[in-house]
């Protein structure tokens, strides 16, 4: 197998309230739901961003999408980029209609890599866990994903968290190579202001590359500006 690449972005699938966001925290230590409202019910509203590396050489940023049929959008817009994606079923209820919906997004998109992570095994039994592994292979069937490592978690059990790191970064080196000779290309999913730093865009590179002081050109509207500071 080839060496994990460096600066990958891997993105969270799955039903609500499956532990797409807990996971992320036990992975990171990073609270990725920030709004009130999210603390307030219990959900992932916005995309969130945690920045992982599990191994010399291979290191993620992860961006955390919403599991509500409602946040379709925002999934969608945190799933363009992709390098690798983590489908995470809960053990507890299995393959639900989200999980179906956001499956069909990432293969439609043509996300390189995936890992699924069957998260709350600490609440079923072996039984059980089997079922929803299976319900996890029929979901694969007939995608490019079809081989995929399925690893049961927990976020009480630590071992469970390495054997899932572990599994991302072999997922890190099937991902598809970026080319950086293309034109640069960046679309962006927040835009903020920062007192002293002025407008900040983050977004997921899709090609090409960027340097400080370089001149980009903003679609659409065909605006310009002149970066300042890059940060990865």
């Amino acid at each position: 197998m080839p060496p994990p690449k460096t600066n990958l972005i891997l993105g969270t699938a799955g039903h609500i309230d499956h532990g797409k966001t807990a996971l992320v925290g036990a992975l990171t230590g990073v609270d990725t739901d920030r709004l009130a409202e999210e603390k307030e019910r219990g959900i992932t509203i916005e995309l969130g961003f945690a920045r992982y590396a599990p191994a010399e050489g291979c290191a993620f940023g992860i961006v955390d999408v919403p599991g509500h049929e409602g946040f379709v959008r925002t999934m969608v817009a945190g799933a363009t980029g992709m390098d690798v994606v983590l489908l995470v079923v809960a053990a507890d209820e299995g393959v639900m209609p989200q999980t179906r919906e956001h499956m069909a997004i990432v293969s439609m998109l043509g996300v390189g890599a995936l890992v699924v992570a069957v998260t709350k095994t600490d609440l079923v039994d072996e039984e059980w866990l089997d079922l929803v592994r299976e319900d996890v292979r029929d979901l694969l069937v007939g995608t490019s994903y079809e081989d995929a490592e399925v690893v049961p978690t927990s976020v009480h059990d630590p071992s469970s968290l390495e054997s899932l790191s572990r599994a991302l970064v072999r997922s890190g080196a099937r991902a598809r190579d970026r080319t950086a000779e293309d034109l640069f290309r960046l679309p962006v999913d927040r835009v903020f202001a920062v007192e002293g730093t002025g407008t900040v865009a983050t977004g997921t590179l899709w090609s090409g590359r960027l340097a400080r002081g370089e001149v980009v050109r903003i679609l659409p509207g065909g605006g310009a500006g002149r970066v300042r500071a890059v940060q990865v």
